[in-house]
């Protein structure tokens, strides 16, 4: 599939290594989150870049300790309706993970922006859409109403947008 990532469809440098075949002697390999589990005490003596397939049930409690470890989380989106991987996403990002998430399966142009606010940064998509669809895609939103923790470079809040020259005030808590 090929993979989009800063507006522009890149060759993707990770190979992906099934759980009986053994890790390179260096490069970017992608382990299953099984293999990581069983694997854990000599990962760290990899001399590569490591990334994880995710299964759509993993919880971030599950990888939270191996997150100094891994350069790629990848995120399966089994149907365009399931929201867990937007989820996880948010929480890695929150937890403090900063290098490369990955979103795989069901992947549309029109959920990019949503992808890009919870923290996506790289896309494996199919050719069901061109590169015009997507690079469309990428710049169709330019304003937010959610303030995210990882906003897209340029992204604006809606209020700072319509309430331009007034001095931002902090959100005061409801009334209980």
């Amino acid at each position: 599939m090929p993979l989009y990532k800063n507006g522009q469809f890149v060759e993707d440098s990770w190979a992906a290594i099934a759980d009986a075949d053994p890790l390179p002697d260096s490069g970017r390999a992608i382990i299953t989150f099984d293999r990581l589990n069983k694997g854990a005490a000599s990962l760290p003596a990899y001399p590569g870049l490591l990334g994880v397939q995710l299964g759509n049930t993993t919880r971030l409690d599950d990888l939270k300790h191996y997150l100094p470890l891994l350069a790629l989380i990848i995120l399966p989106f089994p149907a365009f309706n399931d929201g867990r991987a937007y989820s996880l996403a948010r929480q890695l990002r929150l937890a403090g993970y900063r290098d490369e998430i990955r979103a795989t399966g069901n992947v549309l142009p029109d959920q990019m922006q949503f992808m890009l606010q919870v923290g996506i940064d790289s896309f494996d998509v199919t050719d069901r859409f061109s590169l015009e669809d997507w690079q469309k895609a990428s710049h169709q939103m330019s304003l937010a109403y959610q303030r995210g923790l990882y906003r897209p470079a340029g992204e604006k809040e809606v209020w700072s947008e319509r309430h331009q020259g007034f001095a931002a005030w902090e959100e005061q808590p409801h009334a209980g």
